[in-house]
């Protein structure tokens, strides 16, 4: 899977996790393991441009997607399972995130703004696959599926995060001269 990042935002932002957490959400949906991606995280300015051309909406938004194809079921032109994926999997589209945005949110949220434009990029990925939140029964599959996709990513992330620590602490715990470490 093939996923771009591109920050012109101005603002300091984990982009390595960002990535992860795409491949994590794409990989969980069975989408095409040769599908791409593009994530871009821009300032509000350049935001409230897009917002405003593509959307017909005042100001800036914390995300914006830009499919780029037409989906072709199951999973853009193949299931994992299939012995020969299609030649051609798709280019899924852009996300585009505000970090700008997504700190202001987090902050009435009360929840830090890694978390948010974590969960602004899963959406944002959902909106591509053609998900939406417009009709009640719309928003309840999306966002169900949002909150399923940044637990598992989260309990994937404490998981590795676990035998790391453990291995930090092992390093600071004194040693005999000449025993080896574990």
């Amino acid at each position: 899977m093939s996923i771009d990042i591109a920050n012109e935002a101005g603002i300091d932002v984990d982009e390595a996790r960002l990535v992860a957490l795409a491949r994590f959400a794409l990989d969980q949906l069975q989408i095409h393991p040769l599908a791409e991606l593009s994530l871009l995280l821009v300032d509000e300015r350049t935001m409230t441009d897009l917002h405003e051309r593509w959307m017909g909406e005042p100001g800036p938004t914390d995300v914006l997607s830009f499919p780029m194809d037409e989906l072709r079921p199951p999973h853009l032109g193949g299931n994992r399972a299939d012995p020969e994926p299609a030649a051609d999997p798709s280019l899924l589209g852009d996300v585009v995130l505000c970090p700008q945005v997504a700190a202001e949110q987090a902050s009435k949220a009360g929840h830090s703004t890694s978390d948010e434009l974590e969960l602004l990029c899963v959406h944002g990925i959902l909106h591509l696959l053609g998900y939406d939140h417009a009709e009640p029964d719309e928003h309840a599959e999306m966002f169900g599926l949002q909150d399923q996709l940044l637990t598992a990513w989260r309990k994937a992330q404490d998981g590795q995060q676990a035998p790391a620590q453990q291995q930090k602490r092992d390093e600071q715990l004194p040693r005999a001269e000449g025993q080896p470490g574990l």
